[in-house]
C-alpha cells in the first residue's frame, strides 16, 4: 500500500491535460505549461486524500495503543527504547530539511543543487530505514520480540507500518529522479512527494514520542 499510494498519486491522471512534456517532467523549469493548472491540482488533491487515509490508520493504531496500555490486567511491560531511534529521528528530520533545499533550488532554477539535495534526501531516507532495522536487532538482542508483551508488539507494529510508508516515499523519490511521466510537471511531482515525505517525518515524531512513554 505505501509504495503504490505515492506512485499512484504521481501517475493518476496521466491522461489528463494537454500535450507531452520534455526534460525531466514536462518543461524544464517546473511550470505547468501545456499541462494545465487544473490537471496538475488533481495530483495534489489525490495526495491530500491519501494522507488523510494514512493519518486515520496511524490514529487508529495510536488509539489502540492507549486503550491496551490502560488495561489493568498487568501484562504491559515497559522497556527502554533502542538508543539508535534518537539518531534515526534526527536523520528523518534532516531529510525533510534537505528536501526543502531541493525544492527551493528547483524554484530558483538551480538544477545542480536541486539534483544534489534530492539525492541527499533519498540517501537519508535509506539510512533511516537501515537505522530502524538496527533498532529491531537491538530489540532482538534484548529478548524483546513481537509476542513478548503488548508493549513490544506495538513497537514492532508502529515501526513496521511507518517503515513501509517510508519505503514508499523512497520509491517516489527515485521515481521523480529517473522516470518521465507524460502529464506531470516536475514542480507538481516534487510538491506531491514533499507533502508525503514531510508528513511521514511528522508522523514519526508523534510515534517516537508515544513509544517513549511506553
Amino acid at each position: 500500500m505505501p509504495a503504490s499510494t505515492v506512485l499512484d498519486s504521481l501517475e493518476r491522471g496521466r491522461g489528463r491535460g494537454n500535450g507531452a512534456g520534455g526534460g525531466f517532467f514536462g518543461d524544464g523549469n517546473g511550470s505547468a505549461g501545456n499541462h494545465g493548472g487544473a490537471a496538475q491540482r488533481v495530483y495534489v488533491t489525490g495526495m491530500l486524500i491519501a494522507l488523510g487515509a494514512i493519518l486515520m490508520f496511524f490514529a487508529a493504531l495510536a488509539s489502540a495503543w492507549v486503550v491496551r496500555k490502560g488495561l489493568s490486567n498487568g501484562d504491559w511491560r515497559s522497556f527502554p527504547l533502542p538508543r539508535i531511534l534518537w539518531l534515526n529521528t534526527l536523520i528523518l528530520i534532516a531529510s525533510s530539511v534537505t528536501l526543502l533545499h531541493s525544492r527551493r533550488s528547483l524554484r530558483a532554477r538551480r538544477e545542480a543543487d536541486y539534483r544534489h539535495w534530492w539525492r541527499v534526501t533519498t540517501i537519508l531516507g535509506a539510512l533511516f530505514l537501515a537505522g530502524q532495522f538496527l533498532a529491531w536487532r537491538q530489540m532482538f538482542a534484548a529478548g524483546l520480540f513481537l509476542a513478548t508483551n503488548p508493549g513490544s508488539s506495538f513497537f514492532y507494529v508502529f515501526t513496521a507500518a511507518h517503515g513501509l510508508h517510508v519505503l514508499g516515499g523512497i520509491a517516489a523519490l527515485v521515481a521523480v529522479a529517473f522516470y518521465k511521466p507524460a502529464r506531470l510537471t516536475r514542480e507538481t511531482a516534487t510538491q506531491v512527494v514533499a507533502m508525503y515525505w514531510h508528513f511521514l517525518a511528522a508522523i514519526w515524531i508523534v510515534i517516537f514520542a508515544l513509544l517513549s512513554r511506553a
